[in-house]
């Protein structure tokens, strides 16, 4: 299938080499051109623009770092919008606010192209092993279309509903990823400062009503899982500033919808102080730094 990738960073290059190892002919955009001669190594053909790319391609995807940029590769100038034939499957992986994904492609269908939203979850190290989970948003018709593709890029493909729903399951999902990593951390530090072998208490933790992912697969006290960031110094992993982006998108998504996050707000300002004090590059669980004492 020729299909045509826009977007090409730290998820999508990946996501992108997959598809062409499955044996697919991409047409690629990206404004990193050393990305983009690694890939037309591999077979994909660079493309001077997201039109260009989508002119001839039987499936477009694309995986943008914000919403700002879906609006502008889709709607801009030299736009997918501009070049992509109608009748032609199209999907957005990038984790953005549910409206502007309902936005973009109420005005796909304008031009009968039928455009449904999958962001991603499993991060860089899914994307390069081709397990990702993807939450997709769109038409029946359309997750028929998609899911085969997009199983040769992840694991687990869900139908979540119509265009919009995979970015509501991506950020609440999210929203509580932040709060119990904010939890975990707490618990953890407490039962440091009070003289328990924090060991002996994550063992406890795990095996009973407090246990969850952010403690027995990604506890973020050092010593604990050794495949955790928190055994490496938190690199690696989901970034901070990403977990900061998707906090930022449930609150504001809850402020539409009248809705209260509470817990959620509070872990946005936590996440918002560790970027204040330059450490948003660390994985998320360095949240934990927050609560100890420096030594």
């Amino acid at each position: 299938m020729r299909i045509a990738f826009v977007g090409l960073g730290n998820m999508g290059a990946p996501m992108a080499r997959n598809l062409i190892k499955a044996g697919h002919s991409l047409n690629l955009f990206d404004l990193n051109t050393t990305v983009l001669a690694e890939l037309a190594e591999l077979g994909g053909h660079i493309s001077d623009s997201p039109q260009d790319a989508a002119s001839n391609a039987e499936l477009v995807i694309t995986m943008l770092p914000a919403a700002a940029h879906v609006r502008s590769v889709y709607l801009g100038e030299n736009g997918v919008l501009a070049g992509v034939r109608a009748g032609t499957p199209v999907v957005d992986c990038s984790t953005i606010d549910p409206q502007t994904a309902r936005d973009v492609s109420a005005a796909a269908k304008k031009q009968g192209v039928d455009m449904g939203d999958a962001p991603v979850s499993g991060g860089t190290g899914g994307a390069a092993a081709g397990t990702l989970t993807f939450m997709v948003g769109g038409s029946d018709a359309l997750f028929a279309t998609l899911q085969p593709v997009l199983a040769q890029m992840g694991r687990n493909i869900v139908h979540c509903g119509d265009v919009g729903t995979g970015q509501i399951a991506k950020i609440c999902n999210n929203l509580l990823l932040g709060i119990s990593m904010v939890g975990v951390s707490e618990a953890m530090a407490l039962g440091n400062a009070l003289g328990i072998d924090t060991k002996v208490l994550a063992g406890i933790i795990n095996s009973s009503t407090g246990r969850c992912w952010s403690s027995d697969t990604y506890n973020p006290w050092p010593g604990i899982i050794e495949t955790a960031p928190a055994a490496r110094g938190y690199t690696g992993g989901f970034g901070a500033e990403l977990m900061l982006k998707d906090l930022g998108l449930a609150t504001e998504a809850a402020k539409q919808a009248h809705q209260p996050v509470i817990l959620g707000a509070v872990a946005q300002q936590l996440y918002q102080a560790m970027s204040l004090r330059g450490d948003g590059g660390k994985d998320f669980s360095a949240i934990v730094e927050s609560y100890r004492k420096p030594e």
